[in-house]
């Protein structure tokens, strides 16, 4: 599941890239992951009442909430597949579950 998933951020990232000439360098992926994890943590002010919403509904602010965590997950995902990580069986070492549908 977490290797299909991957795959298709995987295409979607490849062809955001290629579209807007972003090199997908070694570092390009963790420096990525960071960015949103940022992104989120603004999110998370905005919602939480510790940053300006600038007029944004509470709707609005956990939609870009949703948005961002999606957006983390994503690259999350494009990090382990990039480095060739089984996080299948690391979420069986460590969760002690196996992710599945």
């Amino acid at each position: 599941m977490l290797e299909r998933l991957g795959s298709q951020f995987e295409t979607a990232s490849a062809g955001y890239a290629a579209a807007h000439g972003i090199e997908r360098d070694p570092d390009w992926f963790i420096l990525k992951m960071q960015e949103e994890l940022g992104e989120l943590t603004q999110a998370w002010n905005k919602l939480s009442g510790r940053g300006r919403t600038h007029g944004r509904s509470a709707k609005d602010l956990r939609t870009s909430l949703a948005d961002e965590t999606a957006d983390l997950l994503g690259h999350v995902l494009l990090f382990a597949r990039h480095h060739d990580l089984d996080l299948s069986a690391a979420i069986a070492r460590k969760w002690r579950f196996r992710p599945s549908l």
